[in-house]
C-alpha cells in the first residue's frame, strides 16, 4: 500500500514560535478545525508543528482520579498550566524542548485504519532522524507516562508518544517529541501528579506507575545537537519529498469553525482556567 505521506499537496502550518500566550486549548481547537476542513474537502492534508510552554495535557481518565484537584495543585505549584484534551490518552508534559507535530488526513475517498495512520507518522519521524543516525523502536514502554503501542524509544527509553483524533472524515495523528531537556524530570512531575491524585486508593481504571528512568529526551539519548527549529527544518525538507507544499492561513470558514471548537474546549476546561 502506498504511504499516506504521498499527497499532491501538503498544507504547512508552523505554530512553534507563538510563545507562552499560545495555549493548549487553542492547539486542540486548531486540530479539530483542520480535521473538519480536511475531511470536508475544504483543505489539503495538513502538517502542523506546535510548541507549548510549561503545559501538562491531561486525558479524560485523568480527571476521574479520586483526588484529582490535589494532583492539579502539584502541577500548578511547579509552574505548569493544565489542559484537558477531548480525546483519549493520559497526562503528558509539554515545554519549549518538546516539538509537537500533527498530520491531518482525509477519509473522503477511503477509510484509514488506526494502524495505517500511526505508521505514517512513524515513517515520517524515521526519515527525520536518519540524518542524526538515530534508529528507534515503536512499542509500548511500561513505566512511561501516557503509554501506548506506538511509543517511540531507544534502548527502552521513551522520547515520543503518538495519539489520534477523528472528526467528520478527518484524521489527526499527533506526536510529541521530547528533543531537549530532561525526560526523567518531566516524568517526575507526572509521577507526583498520580501519587497525589490517587493517594494509594484502588480504582477501576489502572493508572500508569511512572518510572522516571524510562523517559529521556533525544538529546540525552543520542548526544546529538537537536533543537526544535532544526528538526522543523528537517521535517519541512522531508515532507517536500512527498508532495508540493503550500502555506495558507485559515479561511473565514475555518476561522468560524475554530471559534466554535475553541469555545467547546474552553467549556471543558473551565474548572482549570484561573
Amino acid at each position: 500500500m502506498t504511504s499516506l505521506l504521498y499527497q499532491p499537496t501538503w498544507r504547512w502550518i508552523d505554530q512553534s514560535t507563538l510563545g507562552p500566550t499560545f495555549n493548549g486549548m487553542q492547539s486542540f481547537a486548531m486540530d479539530d478545525t483542520l480535521c473538519h476542513s480536511v475531511g470536508s474537502g475544504e483543505s489539503a492534508p495538513v502538517i502542523r508543528t506546535w510548541v507549548h510552554h510549561q503545559t501538562v495535557i491531561l486525558g479524560i481518565q485523568d480527571t476521574r482520579l479520586p483526588h484529582f484537584q490535589d494532583g492539579i495543585d502539584i502541577i500548578q505549584q511547579q509552574g505548569y498550566h493544565c489542559v484537558t484534551r477531548n480525546s483519549g490518552g493520559l497526562a503528558v508534559v509539554l515545554d519549549e524542548g518538546v516539538l509537537n507535530i500533527s498530520l491531518i488526513f482525509s477519509e473522503q475517498n477511503r477509510s484509514l485504519s488506526i494502524d495505517e495512520s500511526f505508521e505514517a507518522m512513524v515513517e515520517l519521524i524515521k526519515m527525520c532522524l536518519e540524518p542524526h543516525h538515530i534508529s528507534f523502536e515503536a512499542k509500548e514502554i511500561v513505566g512511561s507516562y501516557c503509554p501506548g503501542r506506538y511509543d517511540l524509544s531507544v534502548n527502552g527509553k521513551k522520547f515520543a508518544g503518538i495519539s489520534q483524533r477523528r472528526i467528520r472524515k478527518g484524521v489527526a495523528v499527533q506526536i510529541y517529541l521530547c528533543l531537549t531537556g530532561s525526560g526523567s524530570k518531566r516524568a517526575e512531575l507526572i509521577k507526583s501528579f498520580y501519587e497525589q491524585g490517587l493517594k494509594e486508593e484502588k480504582t477501576r481504571f489502572v493508572y500508569p506507575k511512572i518510572e522516571p528512568e524510562k523517559m529521556a529526551s533525544l538529546e540525552e539519548i543520542s548526544k546529538a545537537s537537536l533543537t526544535v527549529q532544526s528538526l522543523i527544518l528537517t521535517l519541512l525538507q522531508t515532507i517536500q519529498q512527498f508532495g508540493d507544499i503550500s502555506s495558507i492561513a485559515l479561511s473565514p470558514f475555518e476561522q468560524e469553525l475554530f471559534n466554535g471548537y475553541y469555545q467547546r474546549i474552553r467549556e471543558r476546561n473551565r474548572p482549570f482556567i484561573k
